[in-house]
Order: structure tokens, then C-alpha cells, then sequence
């Protein structure tokens, strides 16, 4: 190793991407629309990087445009109670996908402290990896494996202990797809103010559950989205957060500047300015998911679960573990590398296969790849 790099980084392990296949697969994996963009709206980006976008200039470090239509999208949940705060662009934060406010988030509560953060595994892995990455010490507590809540006894002594800075939960949770529960909710808001909550909604426009008031209105709370999922722009890589303003403004120093480029910012505002076009897909998207779902419950190697999200969570049985001779993770990677072989490509992943909702099509090819590998 390098005399000049920290030696832990020999312990850590780059984030692997799409495997390679020598033949072309159905991309199942990342949770990704599986519907591209419309081409007018290509059209109308292309037209717009053609005669409006200066490539000579930097981009708006501000993000004053987009984050004016976010306050509408997102303020939109906020009608329904009288009692809700406002919504401003001081209360938006705007990333180079989620990725990058997460690590702003750590960096702003933990680095330097020699406390940590917590998780429940499994969950979405990019908060223990990256909190590696800076030398942070992350807490994972289990959860139930009947439906995946967070043990909550395990997670009160991890907190009792008081090394905990931050803890965070997805809402639906990724891998597993459930969302948080009245308990888990009541547990996250009965934390003490110097531990920060952190609630990503990724998943948000799949189930429509959110933490929004609880956001505007306790100033040890966050939520992180994202254009990735829903809004069909995982190309463009554009994430934001939701907070009270000091927060908000805490993560504006952190940030990077120009951290967005100019055409991310202009996709962004396109998608928002033609949502109910974009969005008409979730009702296509959520038929297929409980479509695939029904049908994988009948097959006898397999145990699924029920999902909030655009993705469903499958592990083997003990039937299914028998039939591959070996331990049920190497059961699973089998499973994973066969289905790839057959033109599938899912995510091995939490103890078990995340897999998610394609086209119709995908979805059928799923189901038969899937029946052809568990025989």
C-alpha cells in the first residue's frame, strides 16, 4: 500500500457497480425506473443544452430555480394539515445524488467526534460504507425478520451507551421494502436533540408515507429524497434534503461548490415542471410489483415479503436452500449468478435477493428465469 494513504483503506472495498454479462440482461439491481425518459422531454433537454445552456460558465451554485419548485412538489403533502409550517427554500439542501448529503450529514456530526452512527441491518449500505470511508464508527442493531421492524430494545441500549450521533432510517427501508412502523416512529421522535434523525424517503412517490411535518418542526430532523427512483433521472444524480434552516444551512457549508451540474439542474426542473407525466408510470410500476409478488408467493423455494416500494425482498426456504447442497448465502449468490446467466441481474443483498420492478416484460422474464433456477 502507498506509504502516503491512511491504512485503513486497505481494509475497504470500492463500490462495485453493475456486474459484467456477456450477453444482454434485464437490469433488475439498483431500483431504477425501468422507463426512460419520454422523448419530448429528451427533446426539450437537448434543445435547451443546444441554444440556453453556456458550457463556458459554472453552474447555479444556489440552485435557486430548482429548489423553487421543489418547495411546490414537495410542499404539496403539507395542504392537508392546517397546522403544518410552511415550506421555503431554506429548508431545501440539494445534492449530487443522496450520496453526497449523506456524507455531508456524517462529516457534519461525526467526524472529528469519535461517535458514530446507527443503523438496522439489513438497510441501505452506502451510510455504513461511507461513514468507513471517514473513520466513523457505525452501530447496526438487528430487525425482526418476520417483517423487518427495527428491534427497538437493541437500539435504546445502543443509544444509552452515548456514542450514538446520528441514526439512520429508510422509509420504505431498502433492502426489505417495509416501512417504518407507529413504533418505530414514536422511538425516533422520543430521541434526544443532540442525536440527529435522518429519514431517507427514496422511495417516497411508491408509497406516499413521509416524515415531512416531523422535519419542519423538530430541529434534530432530515429528510433525504431523490430524483434517482420515480423521476426516471438516475443519470443526472439529483438529491435533496429537507430541514429546518439552521440545519439546512450547516450542510450548505459542507457542501461542495457547483456541485450539481447545469444539465442535472435543468433535467430536475424539467421533471418537476412535467410530473404527472413522469409520474403516471408509478401506477403501472405498483400493478407489476403486486402482480410479480402474488405470483413469486406460489413458489415454494422462496418466502417474500410485502413491499411499500418499487422492489421486492425474497429469501430461500429451507426447501429452496436444499436444493443448491450449501449454506443459505450460498444459496442466494447461486440463485443471483444463475438468474444472471438466464438474462436477469438482481441484487444479492441483506441475506437474501432484492429484485426490482421492471416492465411487464422484465417482470414475466423474471418470473420464468426465476421457476427455471429454483427447478
Amino acid at each position: 500500500m502507498l506509504p502516503f494513504l491512511r491504512p485503513e483503506l486497505a481494509q475497504l472495498k470500492a463500490y462495485q457497480p453493475h456486474p459484467p454479462s456477456p450477453h444482454p440482461v434485464d437490469i433488475l439491481d439498483t431500483n431504477e425506473s425501468p422507463f426512460d425518459l419520454p422523448e419530448a422531454l429528451k427533446a426539450k433537454l437537448a434543445d435547451e443544452y443546444q441554444h440556453q445552456l453556456q458550457a463556458n460558465r459554472y453552474p447555479d451554485g444556489g440552485h435557486g430555480a430548482l429548489k423553487r419548485l421543489l418547495v411546490d412538489y414537495v410542499g404539496e403533502p403539507l395542504t392537508r394539515h392546517a397546522d403544518a409550517p410552511a415550506l421555503t427554500v431554506d429548508n431545501l439542501s440539494i445534492g449530487n445524488g443522496s450520496d453526497e448529503l449523506i456524507r455531508s450529514l456524517l462529516i457534519a456530526t461525526c467526524l472529528g467526534t469519535g461517535q458514530g452512527i446507527l443503523t438496522a441491518t439489513p438497510t441501505f449500505s452506502m451510510y455504513g460504507l461511507l461513514a468507513q470511508t471517514l473513520g466513523i464508527p457505525t452501530t447496526a442493531v438487528p430487525r425482526q425478520e418476520s417483517d423487518f421492524s427495527v428491534d427497538l430494545v437493541q437500539a435504546q441500549q445502543a443509544v444509552d451507551q452515548g456514542n450514538i450521533r446520528a441514526v439512520f432510517m429508510v422509509h420504505p427501508n431498502s433492502p426489505t421494502g417495509n416501512g417504518l412502523t407507529d413504533a418505530e416512529l414514536d422511538w425516533l421522535r422520543s430521541l434526544p436533540s443532540q442525536i440527529l434523525v435522518v429519514v431517507d424517503e427514496a422511495y417516497f412517490e411508491f408509497c406516499q408515507h413521509t416524515t415531512l411535518v416531523d422535519a419542519l418542526t423538530r430541529p434534530n430532523w432530515i429528510i433525504l429524497r431523490t430524483f434517482s427512483k420515480a423521476f426516471r433521472l438516475a443519470a443526472h444524480r439529483v438529491g435533496y434534503a429537507i430541514a429546518q434552516p439552521e440545519l439546512i444551512e450547516a450542510l450548505e457549508k459542507i457542501r461542495l461548490p457547483y456541485n450539481l451540474p447545469t444539465f442535472s439542474q435543468n433535467a430536475a426542473q424539467v421533471a418537476l415542471a412535467n410530473r404527472p407525466v413522469l409520474l403516471e408510470t408509478l401506477v403501472t410500476l405498483l400493478t407489476e410489483r403486486d402482480r410479480l409478488q402474488a405470483e413469486l408467493q406460489d413458489v415454494a423455494a422462496l418466502r417474500i415479503w410485502p413491499s411499500d416500494a418499487n422492489f421486492i425482498y425474497a429469501r430461500l426456504t429451507s426447501d429452496g436452500q436444499s436444493r443448491f447442497g450449501a449454506s443459505m448465502d450460498a444459496g442466494h449468490a447461486a440463485v443471483h449468478h444463475q438468474l444472471l446467466q438466464q438474462g436477469t441481474l438482481i441484487r444479492h443483498t441483506g441475506g437474501g435477493l432484492r429484485i426490482t420492478v421492471g416492465t411487464p416484460a422484465e417482470n414475466q422474464r423474471t418470473h420464468d428465469n426465476l421457476l427455471a433456477v429454483l427447478g
